[in-house]
């Protein structure tokens, strides 16, 4: 029995040539897998303060980042040491504990990043 690859037979069915994987490549305009500090100046960042379900504490938001989460993680990391603070980062979002608005804010932008506090 002779094993077809799946491109092949959908290449048969269709009589379309089947492009060599060596000449495919990717560019997206903004890829989500991207390094945080490639989108600076790009995308603008929100920063919000929240205090619903939480317990009463205050938590400041940064919103609008289309990295990866390892990425993600090294921008909160300098947030943090820089305010002294901790957090998280994941999904597109850094929490930083605390209202720290115009802090992150000064931070941001001093990094290269368009960001507005809401």
């Amino acid at each position: 029995m002779e094993m077809t690859d799946w491109k092949d037979a959908l290449g048969k069915a269709f009589n379309v040539p089947l492009p060599d994987d060596s000449a495919v490549q990717t560019d997206n305009a903004v890829d989500t897998g991207a390094d945080a500090l490639q989108q600076q100046g790009k995308n603008r960042l929100d920063i919000v303060l929240e205090r619903k379900g939480r317990g009463g504490k205050q938590a400041t938001i940064v919103t609008g980042f289309t990295c990866d989460d390892e990425a993600l993680k090294q921008v909160a990391s300098q947030l943090k040491r820089s305010l002294g603070v901790g957090g998280s980062a994941r999904g597109g979002e850094v929490l930083i504990q605390g209202d720290f608005r115009q802090r992150v804010l000064d931070i941001l932008t001093s990094m290269g990043f368009k960001a507005r506090i809401i």
